[in-house]
């Protein structure tokens, strides 16, 4: 990532709540950012016509790498993301939060294909766009200052998990990476 990115990310984090009047320390919900950003969200329930083979075949949730989570289509200006309603909310806010951090920094794919069925068009980011969508995607769902704020307030792990929306290994994840825990030692 480049000099300045992380902070970059922080003020981009505190910006749009401000927007949305919301506190620097409230939570911000994946889907009300998409719908800041006009970008609609679809789980495969909501694809027309989709058959329920086809469901079955994209709901299916073992747990492999092969197990997608989210797919973002562009056509022109408009952009729709399809997420896997078979994981967990949290992990569907993450998946959801990722890709809008990809459009927000106008991530162009690295590589683009087509599946080997011909059905589907296959995006691929460099690594340094997926460190930068990740980063930005856990500072929107958790700031610092929000982080700050979860240990002055004493929350535990559950009350930080449901207010927010993000995996226990998320909330673990950003304060660890953002010194938060050292300075609350």
């Amino acid at each position: 990532m480049q000099r300045g990115y992380k902070a970059w990310c922080e003020r981009f984090s505190a910006d749009t709540r401000r927007e949305l009047d919301l506190p620097s320390t409230a939570p911000l919900s994946a889907r009300q950012l998409a719908r800041h950003l006009g970008i609609r969200v679809w789980t495969p329930d909501d694809v027309p016509g989709l058959q329920p083979e086809a469901r079955a075949v994209l709901l299916r949730n073992d747990g492999t790498p092969s197990c997608w989570s989210a797919v973002t289509l562009i056509v022109g200006e408009k952009t729709l993301v399809i997420l896997n309603s078979s994981h967990s909310p949290a992990r569907q806010a993450s998946d959801l939060m990722h890709e809008l951090a990809h459009r927000i920094r106008n991530h162009e794919p690295e590589e683009m294909s087509i599946s080997a069925e011909g059905l589907m068009l296959l995006r691929a980011y460099d690594k340094e766009q997926e460190e930068e969508a990740d980063w930005l995607a856990g500072v929107l769902l958790l700031p610092r200052d929000a982080l700050v704020h979860i240990r002055r307030q004493g929350l535990s792990d559950e009350e930080v998990t449901a207010e927010y929306g993000v995996s226990k290994r998320m909330y673990t994840y950003r304060v660890s990476m953002t010194g938060v825990n050292r300075q609350f030692r």
